[in-house]
């Protein structure tokens, strides 16, 4: 498949006056109540800005949904590992096709995948997640992933940004790396999502990097937004 089939249309609407304007009429309880959430899984509704309640699920080897039962299976698939091994971004871009539609049974708005990080120890306890540690190669599946869910109306979470990549202290870790490192290694694959198929958020990571968390890190969110061009929900 070529990089023009994956190009985003120049005219793709521009939604920054629209929230702009819709955050304007909120309170700050209201927003409060936003950022909180409904429960676990949903955001509350608020009609008076035409926002209905959306509910996430977890992935991104399937949609697990919002009840954890086994009266309410998922379709389990290969894991991400294995579905880079495949080196078929068109086979991934079905496996998308097919978690929108199990999303949309589920009555899932947006899947929180994929898991982009990379496979920098053999010790990961997430790599199952993941798809490979070559940057390339997990960039190239990792967007037939979210082309393909997107494509079915169902949103996509690419995470973690960045630089989650091991297990060891994998909550509060402070990740001390070179700005060559980062660049052509961990941020990679982020920047081929981004610039290519749009997703509608990113999840950002728990971890440090250079002495910042990444929740508050604004060079690196920068990054994603004004380099990469980034205009979801974080």
């Amino acid at each position: 498949m070529s990089d023009a089939e994956w190009t985003i249309p120049d005219d793709r609407p521009d939604y920054h006056d629209a929230v702009e304007t819709a955050l304007a009429k909120l309170d700050l309880d209201t927003k409060t109540a936003l950022l909180s959430g409904l429960d676990m899984w949903r955001v509350i509704e608020i009609p008076e800005i035409g926002l209905r309640s959306m509910t996430l699920s977890d992935g991104p080897i399937g949609v697990r949904g919002r009840f954890w039962t086994v009266a309410d299976p998922s379709l389990a698939l290969p894991s991400p590992t294995a579905q880079a091994a495949s080196w078929d971004p068109a086979l991934v871009r079905r496996i998308g096709h097919l978690l929108a539609a199990e999303a949309r049974r589920k009555a899932v708005h947006v899947l929180l995948a994929p898991t982009i990080n990379l496979h920098r120890s053999p010790l990961g306890g997430r790599h199952f997640e993941a798809f490979s540690e070559d940057p390339h190669l997990t960039g190239l599946i990792a967007r037939a992933y979210v082309a393909g869910v997107q494509e079915g109306g169902v949103g996509t979470t690419m995470k973690h940004y960045v630089a989650n990549d091991a297990e060891t202290d994998r909550f509060t870790v402070d990740n001390i790396i070179d700005e060559r490192t980062l660049r052509e290694l961990y941020l990679r694959p982020f920047e081929m999502i981004t610039e290519s198929v749009r997703p509608w958020g990113v999840m950002t990571a728990y971890n440090s990097v250079n002495g910042a968390t990444m929740t508050a890190h604004k060079e690196l969110m920068a990054v994603l937004r004004e380099e990469f061009g980034f205009d979801g929900f974080n």
